[in-house]
């Protein structure tokens, strides 16, 4: 088996980045760096439903990284909506328990390991085949972001049919007590609840993920134990190219 969801289960080191703005030509340029997986941001991201076929049809015309969605929640026909509208695998945040974990697993697998609802509109190449064919294809992450989810990550890796487990860092430092991303005064616990997470990956035969403000962060991580990593989002990207041609020419 070839493919995103399959790299993502032999924990091959991966790199992607968030896709926060609506921006489908702006996707097929970032897709053609060799990402190898870009994010199409459905929770906080600019990018509404109706604008995740186009993004993740300008991110398949490259040909090079995988298209991923962030869905808003742990909702069956969403899950399945994503998929249909050709994700190679869902992200699904705010997962605080290994039965919540269980849900977004059976919402990404047809009958009968699973209830998705058949019906993908795309159908070459990623929902072409047979209902397991497809479930084969399909690749399910869910978001490590609460303390509810930390005290059970175990158990949450452990649920069969997962694919990965993804850290939002933001949510989880403020779940450890934190002022926000960064509060030095948390540190040391974000780097043990992040170890730990990656232990609990690897233990289960999983992948392992992390969200990364850059490039250092992520390198740091990967060498760490994770085995993929989102870095930064087009948003910022673009921000800090324009900073730094700005400085550049001023200067």
């Amino acid at each position: 088996m070839t493919g995103f969801a399959a790299a993502l289960r032999e924990r091959r080191p991966l790199i992607g980045t968030w896709l926060v703005t609506d921006n489908p030509i702006g996707a097929e340029s970032l897709a053609g760096l060799g990402f190898d997986f870009l994010l199409v941001d459905g929770q906080h991201g600019l990018v509404d439903e109706r604008s995740w076929l186009t993004m993740l049809t300008h991110i398949a015309a490259r040909g090079a990284g995988a298209g991923l969605v962030r869905v808003p929640g742990n909702d069956a026909a969403t899950i399945g909506r994503a998929l249909d509208l050709g994700a190679e695998a869902v992200v699904v945040p705010m997962v605080d328990s290994a039965a919540e974990a269980e849900r977004a697993v059976r919402a990404c697998r047809y009958v009968p390991v699973g209830e998705r609802s058949y019906g993908p509109m795309r159908p070459v190449p990623r929902a072409a085949g047979t209902p397991a064919e497809a479930n084969a294809r399909v690749g399910c992450v869910v978001m490590v972001e609460t303390a509810e989810a930390l005290a059970d990550i175990e158990a949450i890796c452990a649920v069969e049919g997962l694919d990965g487990v993804l850290v939002g860092p933001f949510d989880l430092s403020l779940a450890l007590g934190g002022a926000g991303f960064g509060d030095p005064a948390i540190a040391d616990r974000l780097d043990d609840a992040l170890a730990t997470v990656a232990a609990a990956a690897a233990a289960a035969g999983i992948a392992g993920g992390v969200h990364c403000p850059d490039a250092d962060t992520a390198a740091k991580r990967l060498a760490a134990g994770f085995t993929f990593a989102t870095v930064s989002c087009d948003l910022m990207l673009l921000e800090e190219a324009g900073a730094a041609a700005l400085r550049g020419a001023r200067a």
